[in-house]
């Protein structure tokens, strides 16, 4: 499994993906330190809870579309060309073949959700520190329970970042893959009034458990699905 991981990873240049997610994650940066700079913007943070939130709601944002995107390459591209049944032809296992792809999808996702939201973090700290716009004092309190809901979002994420499978691989569709993960992202991460569905706990852990269901049965027929739409 471990080897398909590697082989996955060199042949897609992951390194290119993981450069984007840095120039994404300077970009949330960016749009956090216009809030912060903007005295008619800087009220939208008026304490760290809501600094913490608004990183991490545009952190899981960007990097469920990236999943999306990698998705496509990964695994709906391959089908719709039909070059993965030159993959088929080897004496690979299916199975641990799409486990691989997926494995690699869910990783990034979290990974990169996890760094973005501790490196933009950081850097805000580091920010408010010369340009004081928020003159509350950070608790322990705060840091641990901002650590522990990074962590659950990043993996919630993750999962839900697997949904948009189903619908791309119905018609082997890259644009239905993207367009899906859209949708996603404005069920769970819209705010209106400081209210977000992803604070009611039944919606992101049911939409997890969806994600985690398309996975699972992408690839449980595998050895016996034809690969033609």
């Amino acid at each position: 499994m471990l080897k398909l991981i590697q082989l996955e990873l060199r042949k897609y240049r992951i390194t290119g993906y993981a450069i984007g997610a840095f120039i994404a994650m300077a970009c949330i940066f960016g749009l956090i330190c216009g809030i912060s700079f903007d005295p008619s913007s800087a009220e939208d943070l008026p304490d760290y809870e809501t600094l913490f939130s608004t990183i991490d709601l545009l952190a899981r944002g960007t990097f469920i579309v990236f999943a999306a995107v990698l998705l496509s390459r990964f695994i709906i591209e391959e089908y719709r060309t039909k070059s993965i049944t030159v993959l088929f032809t080897y004496p690979i296992n299916r199975k641990k073949l799409m486990i691989a792809k997926l494995f690699i999808v869910f990783s990034f996702t979290f990974i990169s959700i996890v760094l973005t939201d501790l490196v933009v973090s950081i850097l805000m700290l580091v920010v408010n520190l010369n340009h004081e716009f928020i003159s509350a004092a950070l608790t322990k309190d705060v840091v641990v329970r901002q650590a522990l809901s990074f962590l659950m979002n990043a993996v919630a994420a993750s999962f839900m970042s697997l949904i948009p499978l189903y619908f791309g691989m119905r018609k082997y569709s890259t644009a239905a893959t993207v367009v899906a993960s859209i949708l996603i992202i404005f069920i769970v991460c819209s705010n209106t009034n400081g209210f977000s569905l992803n604070s009611i706990v039944a919606i992101p852990i049911t939409l997890s458990w969806i994600g985690a269901i398309v996975a699972y049965l992408s690839f449980r027929n595998i050895e016996r699905k034809d690969v033609n739409p």
